[in-house]
Formats: structure tokens, C-alpha cells, sequence
């Protein structure tokens, strides 16, 4: 006879399972844990990069604030130079004190002191330099003053280890007899594009780029922000809004270039007059940014909850009130987010404007909207494509200032929408 078949025993079943369960538990602890690692690594790698991006940033950029300066004693008791304030008021004051001999004045007194490598050593325009100075401070022209004169391109290589044996030379022993020093150069922040680098400065780029996105933010905030608050609140669900919506959100995707392309094809020939003008710039880059604006806009305004509405509704209030008083307020944190997103890219952006010509030399810093101007990103890339040595240093120093004033407009944006962040 067959034997009956024995059941397996009920705790060896239990514990069976328990093990299986046990490992599985396991399994899903290290696979967290492991998550958590990955994570955690992601984000100390992008710290570091980030870091490392700065430190060297502002390790090159060292040198971009500073600049080879030749001290010459200058005595201007017997020079005959005309100090009168009056005249040193008025706008031709530099050329007033070119006509007076000025430039003469200044040769003279580095041949004096530096003997004949003057005329290598001194740039050829640092008498303006003089005059600046003695426009500032008037009783200059009747004393006897050590100016800190630019040196000349080839002594400035020089001083860096660069250029020709002779300038090596020439820097070496000026060092050594005091009266050639790198300083800090302040004049780089309130000077505009030279065709030296010893006397370049980004204030004409820095005050193009604000007032580049100032006209950004003037017209894609109000429009971007109306777009999202029609399509979100008022369009009708058809056809046509779906399409409305799948171009606005390719419009985001599409390349800065072609913004740029039609920035050209279109402004400038409506303002022929007004290429590379802060005006033109500001239409092209709104363009781009507002494509930004809107989708981020309707995500904020969709993630306002219902209740909100219906409450307002049911205490009088018109859709008009209810959307402008109490939707868009709650959904202003997050729009602002999407805006500081598109601002900052507008303002790292080369190349719609170098398609509306915004990379002509402008060696004066724009006087309004239409006067014409460069911006920050575009003068770090021509800076970029010089052969003197001396543009690498202030390229470096230039993104240095892009990066400050990109921290600067997050900053004022991040906290204007915390301020008007509000929790529900």
C-alpha cells in the first residue's frame, strides 16, 4: 500500500516564507540606500563642478582687474595748462587740455624719467589719463604729481612674461626700480570697449545689457503673463487652442538663432535706424523669453486649487475679481519662477544678438534704448577672438562681471517672489 503523503510542517512553511520576505526587505533597504548615495553624489558632483566653474572664473579674472601701470613723477607748476573748473565742467575738457599741449606735457616727463624706452613703455594715450584726473581734481595742474600712467601693450606683455625678450626685459628691470607695478585697475568698470586692453572696460556692455533687459522684461512679463492667464481661464477648448498651445510650446524649444533671424528680418526692417540699440535687442530676446513665461505661467495658475475659485465665486466675487484678485496672486511665486528662468537665459544670449548687430565696437556707453550698445555676453566673445594677451584676462574678468550681475537679477527676482508668495 502506498503511504499517505505528509504535509510539509507549518513553521518550516513560516519561516520559508519569513526568509524570502527577510531578504526581500533587505534588498529594498540597499536598493534605497543606494538611491540615496546616488543622489547625494549628484548633487556634491554638482557642487563641485559649479566651484570649480567660479574659483576658476575668478582666479583668471584676477588679473582682468588689474593692469601694468608706469609711475611718472609729471611736474605741471610751469606747464601753462589752464585748470579754470569752469571749463574742465564742460564736455570738451579733454580736449581742451589736448589743445593746451597736454599729451606734449606727458611725453616729455616719461622721456625724463624713463629715458629713451619711453615711447615703449608709456601708451600712446596716457595723457588722457592726466587729464581725467586733473579734470577731477583741478589744483593738479599747478603741483608736482607721480601719476600711474598704462603701460604700452608690449611692456604690459612683458610684465606678464610675455611678448619679446626686449619688453621682458625692459618690465624686469622697471620692476626692480619701482616704477612698474600691476594695480588694480578700478577704471575697467566705468570704461567702455578700447582697442587696447589696457584700456578696455565692460561699463558700456554692462549698461547695454541692463538696458537690454529692461525692454525684455517690459514686454514679455505682461504678455507672457495675459497669454497664460487667456489660455488657462478664458480660451474655449477647441482646435485652435491646441494648436496655440503646441506652437507656443515648440516656440520654447526653438533654437535662439532663428529668434534672432526673425529679430532681422523683421524689426530692423521696420527700425532700419536702430541696429544694435538696446531696443532692438530687447524685442528679439522678449521673443525668445516669452514662449518661457507662458508655459510656466499656466502651470502655476493650474496648480492654484479649485476651491480657491469656487470659494470666491460664492461670496459675490465677478470672474474678473476672482482671476485678478485672488488666482493670480497665489500663482505669482511660481510665474516668477519661469520669468527668472527666461530672463537668465536672455541674458547669457549671443547669438540672436549678433544677428540684429549688436557686434559693432561701441566705444561710448549708450545713452538711451536706441542709441547703439553692446551687451556683456557678446563683448566677452569678441574679447575672446583678440590676439593681444591682455583681452584673456579681461574676457575672464568680463564673465566675472556677467556672473555677479546674473546673481544680482536672480537675487532681486527670487526675492520678490518670495515676498509675494502666499500659502493657502
Amino acid at each position: 500500500m502506498n503511504e499517505p503523503a505528509t504535509l510539509p510542517d507549518a513553521e518550516a512553511v513560516s519561516g520559508t516564507r519569513g526568509d524570502a520576505f527577510a531578504r526581500r526587505l533587505r534588498k529594498r533597504y540597499a536598493a534605497e540606500k543606494r538611491f540615496k548615495a546616488l543622489g547625494l553624489s549628484a548633487v556634491l558632483f554638482s557642487v563641485a563642478v559649479l566651484v570649480f566653474l567660479l574659483a576658476t572664473m575668478l582666479w583668471n579674472g584676477i588679473g582682468g582687474f588689474q593692469r601694468a601701470e608706469v609711475a611718472v613723477p609729471i611736474d605741471l607748476t610751469a606747464s601753462g595748462l589752464s585748470a579754470d573748473p569752469t571749463v574742465l565742467a564742460q564736455a570738451n575738457a579733454v580736449q581742451n587740455l589736448e589743445m593746451q599741449g597736454l599729451p606734449q606735457i606727458v611725453a616729455a616727463a616719461a622721456e625724463g624719467s624713463l629715458g629713451p624706452a619711453a615711447e615703449d613703455a608709456v601708451d600712446a594715450n596716457a595723457w588722457r589719463v592726466v587729464a581725467k584726473q586733473i579734470i577731477a581734481n583741478p589744483e593738479l595742474a599747478g603741483a608736482s604729481s607721480v601719476f600711474h600712467l598704462p603701460a604700452a601693450p608690449g611692456l604690459a606683455a612683458g610684465s606678464a612674461g610675455e611678448g619679446s625678450a626686449e619688453m621682458r626685459a625692459l618690465a624686469e628691470r622697471l620692476s626692480r626700480e619701482g616704477k612698474l607695478a600691476e594695480n588694480f585697475d578700478a577704471g575697467f568698470l566705468t570704461r567702455s570697449d578700447a582697442t587696447s586692453a589696457q584700456h578696455a572696460g565692460v561699463w558700456g556692455a554692462l549698461k547695454g545689457s541692463a538696458l537690454t533687459m529692461f525692454v525684455t522684461l517690459l514686454l514679455a512679463f505682461p504678455i507672457g503673463v495675459l497669454a497664460a492667464l487667456y489660455l488657462e481661464e478664458y480660451a474655449p477648448r477647441n482646435r485652435w487652442t491646441d494648436l496655440i498651445e503646441v506652437s507656443i510650446n515648440n516656440l520654447a524649444a526653438v533654437p535662439s538663432i532663428i529668434f534672432g533671424l526673425l529679430g532681422l528680418a523683421v524689426f530692423l526692417a521696420i527700425f532700419p535706424n536702430m541696429r544694435s540699440a538696446p531696443l532692438i535687442g530687447g524685442m528679439t530676446l522678449a521673443l525668445m523669453t516669452m514662449p518661457v513665461i507662458v508655459i510656466s505661467g499656466r502651470n502655476a495658475i493650474k496648480a492654484v486649487p479649485p476651491s480657491i475659485r469656487d470659494g470666491a465665486l460664492a461670496i459675490g466675487a465677478s470672474p474678473v475679481q476672482v482671476v485678478f484678485h485672488h488666482v493670480l496672486p497665489l500663482a505669482l511665486p511660481g510665474i516668477l519662477t519661469g520669468t527668472i528662468i527666461g530672463m537668465a537665459r536672455a541674458l547669457g544670449e549671443t547669438a540672436p544678438l549678433l544677428m540684429i548687430g549688436m557686434r559693432a565696437f561701441i566705444s561710448a556707453p549708450p545713452d538711451g534704448f536706441t542709441s547703439p550698445a553692446s551687451v556683456l555676453p557678446v563683448q566677452i566673445f569678441l574679447w575672446s577672438d583678440e590676439v593681444d594677451r591682455g583681452f584673456v584676462e579681461r574676457t575672464s574678468a568680463a564673465i566675472v562681471v556677467l556672473l555677479l550681475f546674473l546673481l544680482a537679477m536672480n537675487g532681486l527676482a527670487i526675492y520678490l517672489r518670495n515676498r509675494f508668495e502666499k500659502k493657502w
